[in-house]
Order: C-alpha cells, then structure tokens, then sequence
C-alpha cells in the first residue's frame, strides 16, 4: 500500500504492508512516484487505515513537531546481509548523534573478524537505507564532518540534524 506524508522536508512516500512498515522516502521530480496514486496519511481521516500507518503518522508527527519520537513502528527490511547488518547499526545511532561511515566500518569489520572493512561499501549500504529518517542514515557524516552522500541531498540532511539538535537543546522528550 502506498501512503504520502506531509513533512517539513517535503512530501514523503510511505510503503507498508497491514503489518509492516517497507520504505520511507522522498518524493521529488526524479523519484518517478507520483502523490496522487497515494492515500494521504496526514488528513483527519487517516484513522481509518491499517494500524501499521496510523504508527507511522505518529512517529513521524512526534518527530516532525519536535520531539523524539517513541520506539518504531514494526519494519520489513528487505535487501543484503551486509546491508541489514548495517542499517541495524544506524538504529542505534542515538537521536540527535552522528557518526561517520568510518565508525560504522569499524564496527561492521569487528563483528565480521575481519581487519577492516570499505567506508565506501557501508556509503552504498546506508544510501540504499529503504525507511529514510525512521532508520537515522542522515546520522552519518564524513570523518571530517562533512555532510557527504545523503539520498535526499545535503540540504535535508543538514534540516534533519539541526532539528534534532534544536529539540535536545529545547530538553524535549
């Protein structure tokens, strides 16, 4: 089933199942997804949709009004090993925290026992992430800070990272 969103960065195409939540992302000119094929979730009468929907909503109107939002709703992910591997790490990225793709490496390389791991392989994984803001890949920064490599463009990553920060500087939960 096929659902739009409303956001602040624009209108995001959601993709779920009764029971699951499959992807979150944006839709623009490029995207070839058009909002008029989907329900829009954001209207008054959205109660009437699946319960997985209805979670989505919620969490993306606590997050989108400020504040951090409860434990996701129910997700689907379908792609590799190594890329679930590392979109489990991005899930745990705290709200409002980064760390760089070559963090993630580390860490992919130490639990695989191996030496170490491509930073530009873990790049692929996260921009391959299916479930955009909810599985937190604008957490993810170069190691000189930079805000490189983000599907839906820099500019959204760095709205994204500023209203996080603006809501734990506001001590809202």
């Amino acid at each position: 089933m096929n659902y739009v969103y409303s956001s602040p960065i624009g209108t995001l195409h959601i993709k779920c199942s009764d029971k699951f939540l499959y992807g979150i992302s944006i839709i623009t000119e490029k995207s070839g997804i058009s909002d008029m094929a989907c329900h829009d979730i954001t209207e008054k009468n959205a109660d009437k949709y699946p319960p997985i929907v209805k979670e989505t909503r919620q969490w993306l109107d606590s997050y989108f009004s400020g504040n951090i939002p409860p434990d996701i709703p129910p997700v689907r992910l379908e792609g590799t090993t190594f890329q679930k591997h590392v979109w489990n790490i991005l899930l745990g990225i705290p709200y409002g925290a980064t760390t760089t793709y070559k963090d993630i490496a580390t860490a992919v390389a130490s639990t695989r026992n191996r030496e170490s791991m491509s930073a530009q392989a873990v790049g692929q994984a996260v921009g391959h992430n299916p479930i955009g803001i909810i599985i937190p890949c604008h957490r993810v920064i170069g190691s000189d800070g930079s805000l490189t490599g983000y599907a839906w463009g820099t500019d959204k990553k760095k709205w994204l990272l500023q209203h996080e920060a603006q809501t734990l500087a506001s001590g809202r939960k």
